[in-house]
Formats: C-alpha cells, structure tokens, sequence
C-alpha cells in the first residue's frame, strides 16, 4: 500500500478546518442543553426528546444534499465551473423540496410526543421546540449548500469561521429567548429552537455573502443564467444523495434506539451508555472530518482523471485514517476516568461508563476505515453501496447482535448495555470490510476504463 506524505499533508489542511467547524456545531447542541438544564428538568428533558426526534430527520435530509461536495470536487478537478454553476443552482431546488418535505412531517412529532410514557408538561415543551426549530430547516440546508460547493472547491476554513460566528449568536439569542429578556415572550426549552433558527438563518446569509466576495467563488459564477428546475438532474442529485441520508439516518437511529432498549435496566445501564454516546460523538468528528476532506481530495483527482494519482490518494486516506483512529483510541484509553468523571460522580455510573469506554477504543479502526470509505466512494460519486451496507451491518448485524448479547443469554450471560457496544463493534467492523471492498471494485472498474 504506497502512502504519500503529500497526500496526508494536502488531506490534513482540508480536514483541520472541517474538524473544527464541525466540533462548533456540536458545541451549539451542547450550549443549549447546557442553558435548557439550568431552567428546570423538565425542560432538560423536553430539549433532550425532541432533538433525539428532531435531529436523525434534519441531518437525514442534509445527507441528500452532502452529495454536492463530490460532484463539485469532481467538477472542479475537471475544469468545469458551468457543471458547479449548474449543480448548484439545482440544488437550490432540491433544498426547497426537502425544507418543504420537512415542515410537513413536523407536526407528526406531535404522534409520537403522545406515545411517550412521560409528564404532558414535558411534551408540550418539546412540541413548543419543534415548533420553532422547524422554521430554521431551510436555513440549514441553504447553509449547507452553500458550504458544500465552497469546501467542494477547497475551501475549508470558510465553514469553521462561519460556524464559530453561528455559536457566539447562539449564546445570546438562547439567554433572550429563554428568559424572555428585551420585550421577548420567556419561552424556556422551546427558546433554544427559536434561537436555532435564527442562528441557521443567520449563517446562511453569512455563506451567501461570503459566496458574493471570494474571488473563487465569484469566478463560478454561481448565479449566472439561473436555470429552471430540471427533473434530470434533481434526481440524479436525489440518487446520490438518497443512500448518504440513509446511512446518516440508520447510524443515528441506532444510537437513538439502543437507550430505549436498555431503559429497563435502570438509570446507571441508561447513564453509563449516555456518557459513552456523548463521549463518542465528538470523538467521531475526527474521523468524519476526514472522510469529508477525502471526499473533497478524491472528486478532484477523480475529476482530472488521474487514475494512479487516484490510487495513491485512496491508500494514502485509508492509511491516515488508521493513524488517527489509533491516536483517537490512545487518548480515549488514557483519559477514560476523567472523562468519564466531567459527567457524574456517581461510582456504579463511572464503573460502567469507563467499561463501555474502553469498548469504544476498540471501535474507533474499523469506524476510522468505514467513514473513509464512504468519503473515497462520494469522491467518485457512487454511493449505491453505501445504503445497504450501512443497513446490513448497523442494524441485521449490529443491533441484533448487540440485543442478543445485552439482553438474552443465548450466547453469554446478558452483558447489559456492553453487549450493545460489542454489536456496534462487530457491525462497525463489516460495514468497513465491505465498504473497502466497495472501493476497491470501483477503482478497479475506473483503472480498466
């Protein structure tokens, strides 16, 4: 496996910046837990079920319009700005059918709010978030659009200094709508919707006008003969991005999911896991920034048609993801105790959280291996695979063998919420064997061609 020192150099500089943006956007969800807590519990709790509602469709449908970045690389690479003119102009559209699709499925969270074994005082509260949260999707998904095609060109840093001016409004504009300062109605939880919306709005603009001033971006031309819907070309961006929204929806679904099914083993089981899941999704933009700046690096060169430049790139990627999976697991194993510790003191929760931590390390490989995948295959705008692989091994392999092992003693005694973990590793673990696969039938495929 040849690795290139210039390859890993080049696919850092574009991958640093994503990192750090999105590490801000987490930081958003966290200021608005953190600020919602300080309320009451109850509308912790109402902030807490909604977004676990709210979020697996909101960044469901950004994985359809996460099919841009490629095709822009892939455009760019080839010299072919009337090609990003075009894509991007379509993908406008598509933005308004999905903000659309989404405000109408909005009020059906009220269906499930109703189903929940909890106080009506907390699912008003979180169908007041819904309420106003919704009105921020299109903002979103222009943000993202606009995102998409300047870090499809590589231009990284744009969407960190855009999201850390997004996290300074959040701030102030959660304290206003919360507590009702400045003549504004005191909304509590929901407030932090009201907030969100404003803030995805606000960064849109921040894209649009920064789409207007870049000379790199002006020369695309972006808005020049705006053309009309074309139904062709929506639905080849819908293809390629439909199996991105369906993985992104299956691996939140499955995190969302396993709390539910552990609930009846009391609140340390349902503690422990929330500490090891929280812990592990700012750990995984790490890898997932990669995976972004792979997708970038390898539409370009796919793009250019540089079939052994390609290659190298693709080994260069799978090699860097490795290093930085083992670096990830090293600081996990090390700082597992006082982690662990910034979130309970409680001896029976950090005894379980810091076992489920160690499990964690051993996942950060093969999940390093499967995101990288999946950004070599959106760089070479075939993603097919990714759908159904994710499907097969998060969920028939993953969450079936992680009930049996946590829940039944078919194989083991019941492992609690570790067994869960131990499937998330075996399903982790196929899902990059067949990715890899994946790419390398693709790349075979391009090599003969």
């Amino acid at each position: 496996m040849k690795f290139s020192a210039w390859e890993a150099r080049r696919l850092l500089q574009l991958a640093i910046p994503v990192f750090f943006a999105q590490i801000t956007l987490v930081l958003m969800s966290v200021v608005d837990t953190m600020m919602a807590g300080q309320v009451s519990p109850e509308d912790l709790a109402a902030l807490s079920i909604a977004v676990g509602i709210w979020n697996p469709l909101l960044f469901a449908l950004q994985g359809i319009l996460l099919a841009l970045t490629g095709v822009v690389a892939h455009c760019h690479g080839a010299n072919d700005n009337t090609g990003i003119r075009l894509y991007f102009q379509q993908s406008l559209y598509l933005a308004l059918l999905l903000a659309g699709f989404g405000l109408a499925v909005a009020p059906l969270t009220d269906v499930v709010f109703a189903r929940l074994d909890i106080a009506a005082s907390v699912t008003d509260k979180a169908s007041n978030y819904i309420f106003f949260v919704k009105w921020g999707m299109l903002g979103f998904l222009l943000f993202t659009i606009y995102r998409n095609v300047t870090e499809g060109v590589g231009l990284t840093k744009p969407a960190f200094y855009i999201s850390i001016l997004g996290l300074a409004l959040n701030i102030p504009a959660n304290y206003i709508f919360i507590h009702g300062k400045f003549g504004m109605p005191e909304l509590g939880s929901a407030g932090c919707g009201l907030a969100t919306s404003l803030v995805y709005a606000f960064m849109a603009l921040i894209q649009i006008a920064y789409s207007k001033k870049s000379a790199v971006l002006r020369n695309l031309e972006l808005y020049k003969a705006f053309t009309k819907p074309q139904l062709t070309k929506l639905a080849y961006l819908f293809k390629l991005g439909l199996p991105i929204c369906l993985a992104t929806f299956f691996e939140v679904t499955l995190f969302a999911c396993v709390p539910l099914f552990i609930a009846d083993l009391g609140p340390i089981a349902v503690s422990g896991h929330q500490i090891a899941t929280s812990v592990s999704v700012v750990l995984f933009m790490m890898p997932l920034s990669l995976s972004m700046a792979i997708a970038i690096r390898i539409g370009n060169l796919a793009g250019q048609g540089l079939v052994n430049e390609l290659k190298v790139a693709i080994n260069t990627s799978f090699s860097l993801a490795c290093i930085i999976a083992a670096f990830v697991a090293l600081v996990t194993y090390l700082g597992r105790d006082f982690v662990a510790g910034l979130y309970s003191s409680d001896p029976e929760v950090l005894a379980l959280a810091v076992s489920i931590l160690v499990l964690a390390c051993i996942y950060q490989l093969p999940d390093a291996l499967q995101v990288a995948a999946n950004g070599v295959l959106r760089g070479l705008k075939y993603t097919k695979p990714i759908s159904y692989i994710t499907f097969i091994s998060y969920w028939l392999v993953g969450f079936v063998l992680g009930y049996v092992l946590a829940k039944t003693d078919l194989i083991t005694a019941p492992m609690g919420p570790q067994g869960f973990w131990v499937g998330i590793i075996v399903g982790l673990s196929i899902a990059a064997i067949l990715l890899v696969i994946a790419v390398r039938r693709r790349v075979a495929i391009l090599a003969a061609h």
